[in-house]
């Protein structure tokens, strides 16, 4: 039985497991509903008028699908990771793990950027965001080219990894992929290109510019190794302590570090469509449920094993993103187009495992 061919009970549509796929949508659901009234309170309290609480209801939504929409390809690598943790820690990472994406990453994140871009305590950024928001977007808007090359480098390095794996043996691109795993080998290679690209970019930029970047993008990459070695170190513990296997909290704080990554471009990007940060904050927390739901049913279906070339989409999403982010510090590049771009990559990769489902299947009659 396969994903959206199962059979309906009650009109509900049956995942494969026989729970119903709307099921898993619910708290996002919650989520939506809630946002949105406090988005039509937050637009009645600024505006006092009924066309500028529909106003800021439709931005609400057009940032909960630009979140969507960005993020599709990091549920598939949640996914990824996930199916390789235990149970509990599986289960904090979608509860403890939403709390820090959506408060921490949608709300804390674009304050400490004020913060330290500004000199300004906590308290300071949170009045700026609420009474000067012009303000406060520009400040995040000149902090974008640190940002963009310390989340463009870890990311790299997340999409590179996938594919500089000496025991990967299942290839979609595979005159691309093959050579990747046999160079693998090379210790340090995947580090390698990445300096490449990033001394490629810098070289581009001038002055300080050229500094900060170069900067940004070397803490990025430190950050990667330091979050594998630690998430090494504290599952090996965890190992020798409880013996379990490895997929504890070494796991969790590399999923909470990509996340982190994932949402640098779109927390950015948000303050395009609107400069109130609360106005943000609900969007992309609405959008954020969403992926969450969309990784559990990964995850609980195991999708990823049904269709073989999914990850590689995803990692080649990943990699594009992260040049996306890059060419970011020299020209401006549309959300819109970073989301189709990494949709129609993962639309392309479905489309492939399902024509190989189907091969499979015909040699087997």
């Amino acid at each position: 039985m396969t994903q959206g061919t199962s059979p309906q009970t009650g009109g509900s549509q049956l995942d494969m497991r026989g729970r119903p796929v709307l099921s898993y949508l619910k708290w996002a659901i919650i989520v939506t509903g809630i946002g949105l009234a406090l988005g039509a309170f937050l637009g009645w309290q600024t505006t006092g008028t009924f066309g500028g609480m529909l106003s800021i209801l439709f931005i609400c939504a057009v940032l909960a699908v630009l979140e969507i929409s960005l993020s599709f390809d990091n549920a598939i690598v949640n996914a990824n990771k996930l199916k390789e943790m235990r149970p509990e820690w599986q289960h904090r990472f979608l509860t403890w793990g939403i709390l820090i994406a959506v408060f921490g990453m949608r709300i804390v994140f674009p304050l400490l950027i004020v913060v330290i871009a500004a000199g300004i305590g906590p308290w300071q950024a949170l009045l700026l965001a609420a009474s000067r928001p012009e303000e406060y977007a520009r400040i995040m808007h000149d902090a974008h080219l640190p940002i963009a090359a310390f989340g463009g480098t870890f990311l790299m390095m997340v999409g590179l990894s996938f594919f500089f794996d000496h025991e990967k043996d299942v290839h979609w691109v595979g005159w691309i992929e093959r050579h990747m795993a046999k160079y693998a080998t090379i210790r340090g290679v995947e580090v390698a290109v990445v300096l490449l690209f990033v001394l490629g970019f810098s070289h581009l930029l001038e002055g300080a510019e050229r500094e900060v970047f170069f900067s940004a993008a070397i803490w990025g990459l430190m950050t990667f190794l330091l979050v594998e070695v630690l998430g090494g170190l504290l599952d090996s513990a965890q190992e020798t302590l409880h013996g379990a296997a490895r997929g504890g909290l070494g796991a969790f704080l590399y999923l909470e570090v990509l996340d982190a990554s994932f949402s640098f471009d779109g927390v950015i990007g948000a303050f395009a469509l609107s400069q109130n940060l609360f106005v943000i904050a609900i969007g992309l927390g609405i959008g954020a449920m969403y992926v969450r739901s969309m990784t559990i049913m990964l995850v609980e279906n195991s999708t990823l094993s049904e269709y073989r070339y999914l990850e590689h989409g995803a990692f080649y999403a990943i990699i594009a993103l992260s040049v996306v982010m890059f060419a970011q510090s020299l020209v401006h590049i549309p959300e819109v187009i970073t989301g189709l771009g990494g949709a129609a990559l993962i639309g392309i990769s479905l489309w492939s495992s399902i024509r190989w489902n189907k091969r499979m299947a015909a040699q087997a009659a």
